[in-house]
């Protein structure tokens, strides 16, 4: 198989088409949180000690994003190829593929758990499904409380969750062999069950 027009045609569309869906997402983001306010962590609603956003939180913000844009051009000057892969720099070779393929890490996540169910149509199923749970997230939860700052149980089941995530990430780096096998099926199992037994 060869990449040719029609899927190139495809993907140029898609980077065009990407960027304005994200800002139009965004935009109406920053409209809802205008019109309707934002969470605290108390999960107190006071007017007592809000503050204008500029010059407060816009000076700090500014500054953020400063160090932000300083360290990654500090990364692409000196040090460019921190983040590829070591296959990158191999010669290309269509007879020969590498022994360990594995994806960009932000996609780490959800190949873990496709690839820890060892039927096809059942893997694939869990990787939508790791997705599709999210969405079910704002109807399951049914505590009045919004916020974890009195929810001792609540702050323990949120590192666990994000443990559970950090551990699915790293077995989908390592071959597929016990004992990173059963690591990336246990550590799936407790992501949909945090999502069962959402408090």
């Amino acid at each position: 198989f060869a990449i040719n027009d029609p899927t190139l045609t495809r993907f140029f569309a898609l980077h065009f088409i990407l960027p304005f869906a994200i800002i139009s997402l965004s935009s109406i983001h920053i409209l809802l949180l205008h019109n309707e306010g934002s969470n605290n962590p108390l999960g107190t609603n006071s007017d007592i000690d809000k503050i204008p956003f500029h010059p407060y939180h816009s000076y700090k913000d500014t500054l953020m994003l400063m160090t932000m844009i300083t360290l990654l051009f500090m990364i692409m000057s000196f040090l460019p190829n921190i983040l590829n892969d070591p296959e990158n720099f191999s010669k290309a070779n269509p007879l020969i593929t590498p022994q360990h393929i594995k994806p960009e890490w932000y996609f780490l996540f959800a190949y873990g758990i496709l690839r820890s169910i060892p039927n096809k149509l059942g893997g694939a199923l869990a990787l939508v499904m790791s997705i599709a749970i999210l969405f079910t997230a704002p109807f399951t939860h049914t505590s009045h409380i919004q916020s974890m700052t009195f929810r001792p149980l609540m702050q323990l089941m949120f590192w666990a969750f994000t443990t559970t995530f950090i551990i699915i990430t790293w077995a989908a780096t390592k071959p597929v062999e016990p004992p990173f096998t059963e690591i990336g099926q246990l550590a799936s199992i407790m992501y949909f069950t945090f999502f069962m037994i959402n408090p």
